[in-house]
């Protein structure tokens, strides 16, 4: 038996977590912005 499997494997769990992370800190900074009052959202207001 090869090592191809623990190769997958590890491969796959370090893809997972990854993602996994990067779906928490989108979540997190979405939950966030919603508590910034509307007078203070820079990233929403147009260039002057």
């Amino acid at each position: 038996m090869t090592h191809v499997g623990y190769l997958i494997a590890g491969w796959s769990i370090s893809v997972a977590a990854v993602l996994a992370y990067a779906g928490w800190v989108l979540m997190r900074g979405r939950s966030l912005s919603r508590r910034v009052p509307e007078n203070r959202r820079r990233w929403m207001m147009p260039d002057d």
